[in-house]
């Protein structure tokens, strides 16, 4: 089993920056993960993941704004993000697989099967 808890989310202004920060426990060894959001309304959203070779997946939205990391030793997720904008407001999910995502498939949804409770960010215009 894992446990995923995510931190960091908040309130901003736009052009503003936050870090999110995922904590997991348990077995986290070979660990796939990513980050996903959900604005009220809409569907849950693929932001970034990376595999356990290094390797990320950004959504284009986000590219070249956000970056996923990790910290084996802390077994921590990261989400630096910078440049917000308002419609990255959402409910933030770190997720977790032990199988590798098909190809394709790294920042959808159905690739993950642990989950934690979420951070919220709101970006103010």
């Amino acid at each position: 089993q894992v446990q995923l808890v995510e931190s960091g989310g908040g309130s901003v202004q736009s052009g503003g920056s936050l870090r999110l920060s995922c904590a997991s426990s348990g077995y986290t060894y070979n660990l796939y993960m990513a980050w996903f959001r959900q604005a009220p309304g809409k569907e849950r959203e693929g932001v970034a993941s990376i595999d356990k070779f290094g390797s990320t997946t950004y959504a284009g939205s986000v590219k070249g704004r956000f970056t996923i990391s990790q910290n084996y030793a802390e077994k921590t997720l990261y989400l630096e993000m910078n440049s917000l904008k308002p419609e990255d407001t959402a409910m933030y999910h770190c997720a977790a697989a032990f199988r590798a995502p098909l190809f394709g498939t790294t920042i959808r949804p159905e690739s993950y099967n642990y989950w934690g409770q979420g951070t919220q960010v709101t970006v103010s215009s």
